[in-house]
């Protein structure tokens, strides 16, 4: 049987036809080409929007490519992430977003059309505990002082603040209550701008706030009192301030407010692993993980795409049995 070499031009053709069957991973092989865009649910000056602008700036000089950020905010940051899941789905948009709008949004808000699915974690940025705070003359300084305090004001209950139901700071109110039996009077804020000087002045009572921003001097000056912290441990910006789990009352008390850097679920795994790789090297680098610091946060751990996915799925069925657990229902 005599066989045929194939030719060159065959070949080409060959190739080119597969390419061409196959967009997305014709692209992949050259990816960044372009200007990449990160998309970021949060107003320029807050502490989303720094991280976001952080990242975007050290993983560009990895990419060889200019990222740009876009601040997309409202409907609880769903518009943000719907944005991103509207464009090809190439790496050319990536996300800035935080469990809060990737996991508890689509779960409260009935405007959001996606779910956490629809996404997948390339890295992990910020892993930030949040902390229970209060007006500075509340007659509490601990957990079992301010339960004993919610206790004996049954017919006048303490006010809770917080950025919307079913959020990031409201689902750690909604658990306090369910395990001490206190009960609050939920105070919601569109921001934490305006919930601050309200807890300054007394007009309400508590918080659970991420402990980023302004908050910390704020805590330093006298201006808030910090009762205790959603961690596993005790953390170094406030060494003296202890857990909740150490009060007795409660346990397994640990709540975070971490940010990540995402991509629909659908991305081409060669652009998935390009990315993860430069969202590795911007979180090891020195410069970065001191100016997160600063900021008040705990810069994240790098992380395999093996790794920030298996974080991802856990992150989300523990929020999802927490919404259920409170019968939480979306509007």
């Amino acid at each position: 049987m005599t066989t045929h070499p194939i030719s060159r031009r065959s070949a080409l053709a060959g190739a080119a036809a597969m390419l061409l069957f196959d967009p997305l991973k014709a692209q992949a092989s050259t990816y960044p080409s372009k200007v990449i865009t990160t998309i970021c649910g949060y107003a320029a000056g807050g502490s989303g929007d720094f991280l976001s602008r952080t990242m975007s700036n050290r993983m560009q000089k990895t990419l060889g490519q200019s990222i740009v950020v876009d601040n997309v905010t409202g409907v609880g940051g769903a518009l943000a992430l719907q944005k991103a899941l509207a464009a090809p789905a190439d790496g050319y948009t990536i996300s800035f977003a935080t469990n809060s709008e990737l996991i508890l949004t689509p779960l409260t808000i009935a405007a959001a059309k996606y779910k956490a699915e629809d996404f997948r974690m390339i890295g992990l940025v910020a892993d930030n505990y949040m902390m229970l705070i209060a007006r500075p003359d509340l007659p509490a300084n601990t957990v079992a002082e301010l339960v004993a305090l919610a206790k004996s004001r049954a017919d006048r209950p303490l006010t809770v603040g917080h950025l919307g139901r079913g959020g990031i700071f409201h689902l750690p109110a909604e658990r306090f209550m369910r395990d001490t039996g206190i009960k609050l009077v939920d105070v919601p804020y569109r921001g934490i701008a305006p919930m601050l000087p309200d807890l300054v002045s007394g007009q309400v009572d508590i918080a659970f706030i991420a402990l980023g921003g302004p908050t910390l001097g704020m805590i330093q000056k006298g201006l808030l009192k910090a009762i205790a912290y959603t961690s596993v441990e005790r953390q170094a910006a406030l060494p003296s301030l202890p857990t909740f789990d150490e009060s007795g009352l409660v346990k397994d008390f640990v709540f975070t407010a971490w940010g990540a850097i995402m991509l629909p679920k659908n991305t081409p795994e060669p652009v998935a692993q390009r990315l993860n790789a430069a969202v590795a090297e911007a979180i090891a680098d020195p410069g970065v993980r001191k100016a997160i610091s600063d900021s008040g946060q705990s810069a994240s751990k790098p992380m395999t795409l093996a790794e920030a996915n298996q974080f991802y799925v856990s992150e989300t069925s523990r929020y999802r049995a927490l919404a259920k657990l409170i019968n939480l229902k979306s509007e």
